[in-house]
């Protein structure tokens, strides 16, 4: 499996903040059950790395970190299951750690010199992050237009009902998105529904 692959399973990751690794598995079975099988698990918490191992025990689900910082962190990831590494920026040392990992590795860019470090590791596929902060839309269709050969997927403030909008640029191959999830106890009818009506989503 390849990063591309990884963008392709649906138009919506699903970025998880889980605080308590009980909820991992109803989570990832609601959100299977829905549609959403790449589910991006951020290393915000304590949790995060034993939540990677439940999630990753779920039939369909292509469980990956998120706010992987370092090649520490991602080779902990590795280690838990992830089968895929998001960051939210890039360095030559987390870049250079993932591809010889050879793992999926979708880094994060804001700006023009972000995108060219990142090509000038072999990377194509990056996350625009910030999305929303770092000027929306119209930011990252100015910033498609010279690479041409480059696919995102943006990530940060984007909402269901702003998604399709950014779908719609033909750049785009998926967005993130926080809103499918809710804090606390999960409720899996009601995640099972978000995710049904993301993965309908298209441009």
């Amino acid at each position: 499996m390849n990063i591309d692959d990884v963008m392709e399973l649906a138009p919506v990751v699903p970025v998880l903040v889980v605080e308590d690794v009980a909820h991992a598995r109803p989570i990832a079975e609601a959100l299977v059950a829905g549609g959403l099988r790449a589910l991006e698990v951020t290393l915000r918490t304590p949790a995060a790395l034993d939540v990677i191992r439940e999630m990753a025990k779920v039939e369909g689900a292509v469980v990956g970190a998120g706010t992987v910082l370092n090649a520490d962190q991602l080779e902990q990831a590795v280690d838990a299951g992830a089968r895929f590494i998001v960051s939210p920026g890039l360095t030559k040392a987390l870049g250079r750690a993932a591809i010889t990992s050879g793992i999926p590795f979708l880094p994060g860019i804001a700006t023009s010199a972000d995108i060219m470090r990142g090509l000038d590791l072999g990377l194509t596929r990056f996350k625009f992050f910030p999305a929303e902060a770092n000027g929306g839309i119209p930011a990252l269709k100015a910033l498609a237009a010279p690479f041409h050969t480059v696919r995102f997927c943006p990530t940060g403030g984007i909402t269901e009902k702003t998604a399709p909008d950014w779908l719609a640029i033909p750049a785009v191959k998926c967005v993130g998105g926080s809103w499918v999830v809710g804090k606390g106890e999960p409720d899996r009818v009601a995640i099972e529904a978000a995710a049904r009506a993301a993965s309908a989503l298209r441009g």
